[in-house]
């Protein structure tokens, strides 16, 4: 590898990294949407590059989690009610598709990750630890998309489920989540059956549930108090 290459992969690594963080923060609502992006600040908490920390913000503005705008600069996004329900829609085609495609054998392969995470998820829900029960909730869904071994179809749920955290802090009834440990069992149940048919119809039924305790309202958005949630 010569000396150009090993300095863009650097930076392409150096990007990822920013990027992940950036990823991380909001989808467990430290970065609630509206949260404006200082640059400065990021290269600070970061020990980043500021030309890194602009390509980072670029790649998550192309994804739809940051929006760019003249004279403000970036923030994380705030999705619209429209855009909330074709996500939720977007996700019921995703993820069924992601259902349909996992067999016994793929469970069979990925035992010990199920096992693991399903471990972490009740641990969480038995807490009152709001963040950690959101992240482990949807970290199930990203699981079931590495489990069905789709990069493709893995990869884009990974954008939903960020744009649904946005949605989740936006539009959420109230502080308990929707997304239920026992209906996470029940999917797992089935696959591990082999009845793909079953599971993806508990996955509908499951999305379904999650919408329906959203409350899509434009005008009400909650407003966002930085010293409270940065303390």
């Amino acid at each position: 590898m010569g000396m150009s290459s090993r300095k863009n992969s650097g930076k392409q690594q150096e990007v990822q990294r920013i990027f992940d963080a950036l990823s991380s923060a909001i989808a467990r609502h430290s970065l609630p949407p509206g949260t404006r992006l200082v640059e400065a600040q990021i290269v600070e908490a970061l020990g980043a590059n500021r030309n890194h920390v602009q390509a980072a913000i670029q790649r998550l503005a192309l994804q739809n989690i940051v929006t760019i705008e003249p004279n403000r600069g970036a923030h994380v996004s705030e999705p619209s009610a429209q855009e909330a329900r074709d996500v939720f829609e977007a996700r019921r085609a995703v993820e069924r598709g992601v259902v349909e495609s996992i067999s016994q054998e793929k469970m069979k392969r990925h035992t010990k990750a199920v096992e693991a995470h399903m471990h972490a998820e009740h641990g969480a829900t038995a807490s009152d630890d709001r963040r950690t029960i959101i992240r482990e909730l949807c970290n199930f869904h990203l699981l079931l998309g590495k489990v069905s071994e789709n990069k493709v179809l893995s990869s884009i749920l990974e954008n939903l489920m960020l744009r649904s955290s946005l949605i989740v802090a936006l539009y959420q009834r109230n502080d308990i989540p929707a997304c239920q440990h026992s209906e996470h069992q029940e999917i797992l149940s089935a696959l591990e059956s082999g009845d793909s048919g079953r599971a993806a119809a508990l996955m509908l039924d499951h999305l379904n549930h999650l919408e329906s305790e959203l409350q899509f309202n434009d005008e009400s958005k909650p407003s966002i108090d930085l010293r409270e949630a940065l303390a």
